[in-house]
């Protein structure tokens, strides 16, 4: 194995500058027993950074941060405070004892959390998904693709079929599969096993409606599987699922509990069964303990899952705890199964002169959000400032930073690029971009689209307003010289931001 590498400079420039950072903070900042800490602690500082680089070379961080994966440098992060602690921590006991361990411990800390910290604001970036515009493999040509007739069932295994059925769903699930599905037919199948090699072994076009009963809670590479169902179906096939979403599992959570600990059994339950195995370092760990059961789902990200796997949305129904879903196959699976999604997201949006630029902004919706906005606006109508109205994607930390404008500040990395300036019409979707009157399409294209768009200076509601507003600060643009409007809107929108409290939807 090659141990001899050239170290990335950059890097190790950046890993001197926090570990200074780091060792100012603990010695100046905190209350030491020594009134002159940096005279005391400057030789084992010297030492502590001189051990962090060999043993950061020794493990390979220093490695162009490109050529890395975000799980292996975390680790490897990891590895060298972890190896540095624990031999400064003996040194400390051994021979140098008018040392202290608690110096070491926060400064290890301390620098570990802001390389890390680094490390996650690069990695965001680097792998910041298209999360509007999503690209599908064509679809293949599937041979004779209709279902093969079969038998309808006789009454002694429709009676154990019902059997299963209420005994997995109770009566309510019954009902709905009764009404929606015909159980009865040769063609519809009805399992309870998750595991993907069972699917697998169904034959192809046998079934026109596969039925799941266990909760997809409880499935561990559902994309997966979701792909090998939509593989076995017809065209048009159906299929039928059941989840307990997010919010359901939180009131029912808050209902059961009593009022002076629920909302902390609430917490320790979501930062367990939704944070920890979406986090890249308690991944493992929240697989290793529960088997992936029981995780917790937003409907926004259950529809979304179904719509990357090649179905759409027929039917959405609450019953009891759970809400069942019936798809019908639409097309071939979206070809990437496994989508990083990280707090930074890309947008494909319309710039000058028509060019599709990516603007970047921080991620305020459920995973697989991206795969929903048609059937969003299928069944949501425009509120207030030509949002969606009850727009299910959007997280409740997203509502915040959207209120409030967090989510858009890594747009500055468009004005850096000089694809965005400060004040300019809301570089828009292809969708949205579809929406505009054709004059003023034209028009908008113009001109580079802005982070501080006309609509907080006019505040319109409607869309029309919304047009209307924008066409007379092109038109000004045009007429005036792009400065100047620029500066009188500028003005207008921050008199509006603090005086009128105006607010991002």
């Amino acid at each position: 194995m090659k141990i001899f590498y050239k170290p990335s400079y950059f890097y190790l420039i950046i890993d001197l500058l926090i570990l200074i950072l780091s060792l100012y903070v603990v010695l100046d900042w905190f209350p030491l027993t020594t009134n002159s800490p940096f005279t005391k602690y400057s030789g084992a500082s010297f030492w502590f950074i001189f051990s962090w680089f060999i043993f950061s070379y020794l493990l390979k961080r220093y490695k162009p941060l490109r050529k890395q994966q975000y799980f292996v440098t975390s680790l490897r992060l990891f590895y060298v405070s972890s190896v540095n602690f624990v031999i400064f921590v003996i040194l400390i006991h051994y021979f140098f004892k008018p040392y202290s361990g608690y110096v070491l411990l926060a400064i290890t800390v301390g620098t570990f959390l802001i390389n890390y910290i680094v490390l996650s604001c690069y990695f965001a970036y680097k792998f910041a998904v298209d999360y509007n515009e999503v690209s599908l493999k064509p679809r293949k040509q599937r041979i004779d693709a209709t279902v093969k007739l079969a038998d309808k069932l006789d009454s002694e295994t429709y009676a154990q079929l019902e059997a299963m059925i209420y005994k997995q769903s109770a009566a309510v699930g019954l009902r709905l599969l009764k009404k929606q599905v015909d159980l009865s037919s040769g063609n519809t199948s009805v399992f309870i096993s998750n595991s993907a090699a069972d699917l697998k072994k169904y034959p192809v076009y046998q079934y026109d409606t596969i039925v799941q009963l266990e909760r997809l809670n409880n499935m561990r590479e559902i994309n997966k599987k979701l792909a090998i169902i939509n593989e076995k179906l017809p065209d048009n096939g159906i299929f039928v699922c059941c989840f307990e979403s997010k919010s359901t599992r939180k009131k029912r959570i808050l209902k059961n509990n009593p009022g002076a600990i629920n909302y902390i059994l609430y917490m320790f339950d979501f930062l367990f069964k939704r944070v920890m195995p979406k986090f890249i370092l308690t991944k493992w760990l929240y697989y290793y303990i529960t088997g992936g059961n029981n995780r917790i789902f937003s409907k926004a990200e259950v529809l979304g899952r179904l719509y990357c796997s090649g179905f759409k949305v027929i039917l959405e129904k609450k019953i009891g705890q759970l809400t069942y879903v019936i798809a019908q196959r639409a097309k071939e699976p979206e070809t990437i199964q496994k989508r990083i999604y990280g707090p930074l997201i890309r947008l494909t949006r319309y710039g000058k002169d028509g060019e599709m630029i990516k603007v970047y902004k921080m991620r305020t919706m459920h995973p697989f959000s991206e795969y929903l906005q048609g059937y969003i606006y299928k069944h949501n109508s425009l509120n207030v400032g030509g949002k969606f109205n009850r727009d299910i994607r959007i997280t409740t930390i997203g509502s915040f930073m959207r209120k409030y404008w967090i989510d858009e500040l890594p747009m500055f990395i468009n004005l850096f690029n000089g694809e965005m300036k400060l004040v300019g019409v809301r570089p828009l979707s292809k969708q949205y971009y579809s929406l505009y009157n054709s004059d003023l399409q034209e028009k908008r294209l113009k001109f580079k689209p802005g982070l501080l768009p006309p609509f907080y200076a006019d505040l319109p509601h409607s869309l029309d307003e919304i047009q209307d507003s924008e066409m007379r600060y092109l038109v000004s643009c045009e007429s005036k010289g792009v400065f100047k409007t620029d500066l009188i809107y500028f003005f207008r929108i921050l008199k509006n931001i603090l005086i009128n409290n105006a607010r991002s939807g």
